[in-house]
């Protein structure tokens, strides 16, 4: 019989600030306060696994969770996908990965400029739809490369299709990858094409070329010990491929459980590792309150299939790698801490684990359950308590 571990991230699924979320700008913030009373949130699944009888929100509800529970608190230093998703599968980061509010440094542009021969537009903290549309059309007519950041450690190369085909603006994005290390080592270089006419609208060819961990992580140990570790979604990516036997990139969150509900008609031993990015990318971003709210539906919904498909040996696991209030001004992440819900028939229901020290316990967690020493990653598991005798 198979031996299986299900580890989805509802990316920017945070449940309230963190302690130190006011030294971020962050303070107030909680996305799942932000979505839960809008008409469009309904996860009876997500309450009935223990969603809200975590820490910090406490709410029982008469009965016995069937998963065990627990609020993350992220030890790193940062918020961002790279960090979060980095120390969930065990690598610690004592600083936060640069970040630039005022725009790269002339030297770095020019750098860029000279090693990709095309001119640059705009390099300043922008909406990957507002850069678009304010520069899109100076780069169809000109040919310059649109380069922008954000609150988050990016270099982002957006491109029209017709103007720069894909494999060529995913070029220019590994000359900015080799060049962007040292000092200005950001988390990720993204390519982001877009397509049509003014105002234009950007294509699902997205494609993130991310730092290699500095450290070893749970894919990598899993992968190193015979078992198969497979990536649904940007996972692949943010660990620059390192670790992985399959991967499976998607277009959205839909395609996301499509993918991964057809992995779990599989017969695999190893890990399922799945980020869902709409959440963060299409409403957190964009400050859509009634969209994240029926995102959250629209996943609990599915969990159903999930259920219906998990073996006696298989445990599913899901968390978040930060916050993303769609209910504050800022559009950018927020210093949050996450859920934990561990939930399988090896899995006791109802064990509730409090808060936890870090998001890479659950990296920790997952090795442990599949018999992998735990010795070179950050974290401590928590297998023991929670599974059955």
């Amino acid at each position: 019989m198979s031996k299986r571990a299900f580890l989805i991230v509802l990316d920017s699924f945070g449940i309230g600030e963190m302690p130190d979320a006011a030294a971020w700008g962050d303070e107030g913030s909680n996305t799942l306060a932000a979505i839960r009373n809008n008409e469009n949130f309904n996860c009876p699944n997500l309450e009935r696994l223990g969603l809200f009888a975590i820490d910090g929100i406490g709410e029982k509800g008469g009965f016995v969770p069937t998963a065990a529970y627990a609020r993350m608190r992220e030890a790193s230093k940062g918020k961002d996908t790279t960090i979060g998703h980095w120390e969930i599968a065990g690598i610690y980061s004592p600083k936060p990965l640069p970040t630039y509010p005022e725009g790269f440094p002339a030297s770095v542009i020019e750098e860029f400029e000279r090693l990709t021969g095309r001119g640059v537009l705009c390099n300043l903290p922008y909406s990957g739809t507002d850069v678009i549309r304010d520069f899109g059309e100076e780069h169809v007519k000109t040919g310059k490369l649109i380069v922008y950041t954000s609150a988050d450690s990016v270099f982002q190369i957006a491109a029209h299709e017709d103007v720069v085909p894909v494999k060529e603006l995913y070029e220019y994005c590994e000359i900015a990858r080799k060049m962007l290390c040292g000092e200005h080592g950001v988390g990720r270089v993204i390519a982001r094409p877009f397509a049509g006419e003014y105002p234009f609208s950007r294509t699902p060819r997205r494609h993130d070329f991310s730092l290699t961990p500095p450290s070893d992580t749970m894919p990598a140990i899993l992968k190193r010990n015979g078992f198969a570790s497979i990536s649904v979604g940007k996972i692949f990516d943010i660990f620059a491929g390192e670790g992985f036997t399959e991967s499976y990139p998607t277009v959205n969150n839909n395609d996301g459980m499509d993918k991964l509900i057809s992995l779990m008609d599989k017969d695999f031993d190893g890990l399922c590792f799945v980020n869902l990015v709409d959440f963060d990318m299409v409403w957190g971003h964009r400050n859509n309150i009634g969209g994240y709210a029926r995102a959250a539906t629209e996943f609990d919904e599915r969990l159903k299939e999930v259920f219906a498909r998990l073996g006696d040996e298989d445990i599913l696991i899901i968390t978040a790698d930060h916050g993303c209030d769609p209910s504050t001004p800022s559009t950018d992440h927020s210093r949050e801490y996450t859920p934990m819900l561990a939930y399988g028939k090896s899995i006791r229901g109802g064990v509730d684990l409090g808060t936890r020290s870090s998001f890479a316990d659950i990296g920790a967690t997952v090795l442990e359950y599949f018999g992998c020493p735990t010795d070179t990653v950050y974290g401590k598991s928590f297998w023991t308590e929670i599974k059955n005798a």
